[in-house]
């Protein structure tokens, strides 16, 4: 049995070399955000939603970036709106977010 019900982890890295990054667009005030928003919902600790930030996760490109566990689901998230839709349909209700994955 898992410890987490689900284990977020939003690539928060920044690199230095001018290639794309998921902290180019904020990524680290997105995943404060919805760690915020799984504590208020009173979904957080074990048995609930963990959110981690992560180095890399060589999707920059694609970014920003986050992805779920144990479902190993991918999502693109541009905006508070669409961390409002993971949280209430993916983490809530069990349902993808086919708009935002990747």
């Amino acid at each position: 049995m898992s410890y987490y019900k689900n284990h977020i982890f939003f690539c928060t890295n920044q690199r230095r070399d001018g290639r794309a990054s998921c902290q180019d667009h904020n990524a680290q005030e997105m995943r404060d955000y919805l760690k915020k928003k799984v504590k208020e919902a009173g979904l957080a600790g074990p048995g609930g939603v963990r959110v981690n930030n992560a180095g890399c996760l060589d999707r920059c490109g694609q970014g920003p970036v986050l992805v779920i566990y144990p479902e190993e689901t991918w999502y693109q998230f541009k905006t508070k709106e669409d961390i409002d839709e993971i949280l209430e349909q993916h983490l809530k209700n069990n349902k993808a977010v086919q708009r935002l994955a990747i």
